[in-house]
């Protein structure tokens, strides 16, 4: 059934689909738990881990150091730390853990878990950010000293890897096919249909994929599936809200920056007038009533306003044509006949529809856009290697803020980091190292927010907005609730009636 074609006659879905529930509920045993995602996690070893969803498995399988608090500080997890001098951490284990296989979590552990990060030969995408450290020791069973080359006032935050057996990481043991964590749960199978874990209460909590989104919402309405999490459309998600007596939808403020990327060795994107143009003319506002039916918030810098170095009342550019048409006429390039750019993005049918949108708004001032749709792996590799005029992606789960350093230094165009628009700023620059080299956090945190509105001032991207986090659930499941961040730490308690 395509997408259209539902939401048309699902209010007259015939009876049958009662049946089908009835039946699958008897099938289903009541101690499992089914979550539909849209692909499986590409990596359950914490060690590489990047993607979103293999994170969020990865979290529940395995144990880290530190964890964050709701204003994105680092707090304890594993274990605790003192601050020796400005290059020397101790941190102290402080609870007593046992990997799947029954042996203790020691310092050992630690030390090896981190080691084998610095190993150039591993190939972990962490270990820039653990590039600091220049000796790890293990003083006892419990405390373990770091010490840095260099002050690095964020490296507690850094330290949010699973940790993993030391037996194990020196036999070259495939954490990707077989786990062993120190977590709440463990693996019982992988496939490329399901990932299955077990709770210690021995509920079991199936990952399956269903890549269409409308067929998510059926296996959901026929008991196939219980709890979705993210990645529907507008649509789907009204037709869910609109049904509370099959439904219940939940939802958080969220972390993701959405944005629009400039090419800025493009001479015509280099214009700062043409970039202020365009800002000023795409309506955020109505995007997000209307396409994401009021699940996002305007956003203004890339990290959140409850964050510790946010930037509160920062909400980007305003939209008004008056201004856009304004700035186009003062750009150097010659706009009489008016100006053709390309835009690219994703082949995810609300991307292509959010660029439709932009398309039609960005005419209203003169500018035709060529929209561009590639599959993932297509689109990625142009934006990386800068091969665009304009883009839109996001950063999802961000809580550090040497994000900054990694997205807009100079030094950071790939493949060195991620300065994909090829941003070079002297004060952005000059901003960012003051940060890195700060001790304190408050003078960072200020230093940070100066950077967000140089940022946001200089038009560096266009921040678009923060997608809120939401799930929808059947009626039966008790206890779960939806994270900024979109972790699924709620699964560990959640239940089904």
């Amino acid at each position: 059934m395509d997408r259209r074609k539902f939401l048309q006659t699902s209010v007259k879905l015939p009876a049958v689909l009662s049946v089908l529930t009835s039946c699958s509920k008897s099938r289903v045993q009541i101690e499992t738990i089914k979550i539909g995602v849209t692909s499986r996690p590409r990596m359950l070893d914490p060690r590489k881990a990047t993607d979103a969803l293999s994170n969020r498995i990865n979290r529940l399988i395995y144990q880290q150091l530190i964890d964050f608090n709701r204003s994105f500080f680092p707090s304890p997890s594993l274990a605790s730390w003192q601050q020796l001098s400005l290059t020397h951490y101790r941190l102290k284990l402080i609870k007593q853990s046992f990997f799947h296989n029954g042996k203790p979590l020691t310092a050992v552990d630690v030390v090896a878990t981190y080691q084998s990060i610095l190993d150039k030969d591993f190939g972990s995408p962490h270990r820039g950010s653990l590039k600091h450290i220049e000796q790890i020791t293990a003083l006892n069973n419990e405390e373990v000293d770091f010490c840095l080359l260099k002050p690095d006032p964020l490296f507690i935050s850094r330290l949010v890897i699973g940790i993993l057996p030391a037996d194990l990481i020196a036999k070259n043991h495939s954490f990707v096919n077989e786990p062993v964590g120190s977590g709440a749960c463990t693996l019982v199978k992988k496939n490329e249909q399901k990932i299955v874990l077990a709770r210690k209460d021995k509920v079991h909590l199936e990952f399956i994929t269903v890549k269409d989104a409308t067929i998510r919402i059926l296996k959901l309405k026929k008991g196939e599936l219980d709890i979705i999490q993210n990645d529907l459309s507008p649509e789907l998600l009204d037709y869910c809200k609109k049904r509370p007596d099959e439904f219940r939808v939940l939802a958080s403020n969220g972390t993701g920056f959405s944005y629009i990327g400039f090419n800025f060795e493009d001479p015509i994107l280099a214009d700062i007038n043409i970039r202020k143009a365009i800002a000023y003319a795409i309506n955020r506002q109505e995007i997000i009533a209307k396409l994401f039916v009021g699940y996002a918030r305007l956003a203004g810098g890339l990290l959140v306003p409850e964050h510790w170095s946010g930037v509160q009342g920062l909400t980007g550019y305003e939209f008004n044509l008056t201004k856009a048409k304004k700035h186009l006429s003062l750009a150097k390039v010659d706009t009489k006949d008016g100006l053709t750019l390309s835009f690219k993005t994703s082949s995810d049918p609300t991307r292509v529809r959010i660029a439709a949108i932009y398309q039609a708004q960005l005419k209203k001032i003169g500018i035709k856009l060529n929209i561009q749709s590639y599959d993932w792996g297509t689109f990625y590799s142009d934006i990386k290697n800068g091969r665009f005029q304009l883009y839109s992606l996001a950063w999802v789960g961000v809580k550090s803020p040497d994000i900054f350093q990694y997205v807009f230094d100079s030094n950071a165009i790939p493949p060195k980091g991620a300065n994909r628009g090829r941003y070079k700023n002297e004060l952005a620059d000059r901003l960012i190292r003051e940060a890195n080299q700060s001790s304190s956090l408050t003078k960072q945190a200020e230093t940070y927010r100066k950077l967000q509105v140089h940022l946001q001032q200089t038009l560096a991207i266009i921040p678009l907005w923060y997608e809120d986090q939401y799930a929808v659930t059947r009626l039966g499941i008790k206890g779960y609730k939806v994270f900024s961040d979109g972790r699924f730490d709620a699964l560990l308690t959640t239940k089904k009636l």
